[in-house]
């Protein structure tokens, strides 16, 4: 609702006040996106992000939660972050991650069906 000037409220259609295309956010994944590999330690994590934006390779890091009494009794639990990217770069990704330590690599049927 919108003020006009004699006062009285107005809706935005009635107004003449429009918002451009705002997008419509929903919980489906954009663009192809693919489960790609999950990474088990933070200096893994951190030199897979330096090789994909090297190579101009968009991502998304997943952190996986910790549970509670994990957090909260300090157990040693290891880090694991899915890495996800889109299905147009999984060729050149895989070229550039294979043989990393505590990297791995999902099956890619397996991802796709995911989505």
């Amino acid at each position: 609702m919108y003020q006009c000037a004699s006062g009285a409220f107005k809706s935005r259609k009635e107004s003449g006040v429009f918002d451009m295309a705002s997008p419509i956010l929903g919980s489906g994944v954009v663009n192809r996106e693919i489960s790609f590999c999950r990474v088990y330690s933070k200096e893994a994590k951190d030199k897979l992000e330096k090789i994909f934006l090297k190579n101009r390779i968009s991502y998304f890091v997943e952190w996986q939660e910790r549970s509670f009494l994990s957090r909260l009794f300090g157990t040693r639990e290891k880090n694991v972050f899915t890495i996800r990217i889109n299905d147009a770069d999984i060729e050149r990704a895989t070229e550039l991650v294979q043989g990393m330590e505590n990297v791995k690599l999902r099956k890619q049927d397996t991802a796709r069906s995911e989505n």
